[in-house]
């Protein structure tokens, strides 16, 4: 469960947090990906009050509090403050009331003041919660960047992922992640992947070992994360399995309910999997434009045959006619 510690120790110099009171009160969870502004529940209006979302005073609360009598300030803001509210930020480094320094010290909630202005705190806060609460899964395999599009290239162990994928680099296409790949849902319809902090930018080559792309490639040929597109499944080739060779049958894979294109790719001696890979991911995007090379074809047949029944029955009539 992500914590107030958490969002304080990972974030902390990117939102300019000073904690100020209640560090007992570091371990409280966070429930939910969302912020809420008291504004209007200080009045007393206490109807559309969330208890589990992390507080944010901006000017307009602490100007109205400066406002109010001592009694009614510490009425107002002990009835916004429960025992379930994960902690309290104060925007534009303004200095809090001593109500409400003292209540969050006493009930144990942890009390910051942020260097950024109100708005742009609540957008950023959003933004960061929304990314520590998305579903994430992590998978094995390859993730590269190929002409601009994310390919997850799946396969047995030493099928030839890692292989493939420096062929990619050396023709100029990006390496996000080898091996192990940590996929993320956005906005509840893309996902994102990027690799793990300790193996960010390195491969494991067999017979060679680990290598750092970054080093040997140059930072272009590396990216920290890219939006999932397609999947790309290498397998050994079986005479007995039927490969489509048309490629009118479109084949998808769910991944935390988005679903990817999906490609199984026969690997053998002499098939060049490089250049496969790019011609699979070059389609993709004509697709992606409405332009489908299988259907073309498909429709152009459908159209030849139906000519050629026309041709063969007028035919038939002409010999019935001079019969």
């Amino acid at each position: 469960m992500y914590t107030v510690k958490d969002l304080y120790q990972e974030h902390g110099k990117t939102l300019g947090l000073e904690l100020v009171a209640g560090s007992l009160g570091l371990k409280r969870k966070i429930k939910k990906p969302e912020v809420h502004r008291p504004g209007l529940s200080l009045t007393g209006y206490l109807k559309n009050l969330s208890s589990i979302r992390i507080l944010i005073f901006g000017k307009g609360e602490i100007d109205y509090l400066r406002e109010l009598e001592h009694h009614i300030r510490l009425e107002r803001l002990s009835m916004i403050l429960t025992p379930t509210t994960p902690a309290v930020i104060v925007a534009r480094r303004y200095r809090p009331p001593k109500e409400l320094t003292s209540i969050c010290e006493k009930n144990g909630i942890p009390l910051f003041r942020a260097s950024m202005a109100t708005m742009a705190l609540i957008s950023k806060m959003i933004f960061l919660l929304n990314e520590e609460f998305a579903p994430t899964i992590t998978m094995h395999g390859t993730l590269v960047e190929v002409f601009g599009v994310g390919v997850l290239i799946q396969g047995e162990s030493s099928i030839g992922k890692s292989e493939a994928a420096l062929g990619l680099l050396e023709r100029g296409h990006r390496l996000i992640s080898d091996d192990v790949v940590e996929i993320r849902k956005r906005e509840d319809s893309y996902l994102i992947g990027s690799g793990p902090e300790l193996t960010r930018h390195m491969m494991e080559i067999r017979g060679i070992g680990i290598i750092n792309v970054a080093h040997l490639h140059g930072a272009v040929s590396v990216r920290p994360d890219k939006v999932l597109d397609i999947i790309i499944k290498l397998e050994a080739w079986n005479d007995k399995h039927f490969y489509d060779r048309v490629g009118l049958e479109e084949r998808y894979c769910d991944i935390l309910g988005v679903s990817l294109p999906f490609h199984l790719l026969p690997v053998k001696p002499g098939r060049d999997v490089v250049l496969l890979i790019e011609t699979i991911t070059l389609n993709y995007r004509l697709k992606s434009r409405g332009y489908h090379s299988a259907k073309e074809f498909n429709a152009k047949l459908l159209e030849n045959i139906a000519k050629r029944q026309k041709k063969r029955k007028i035919s038939e009539i002409n010999t019935e006619v001079k019969g």
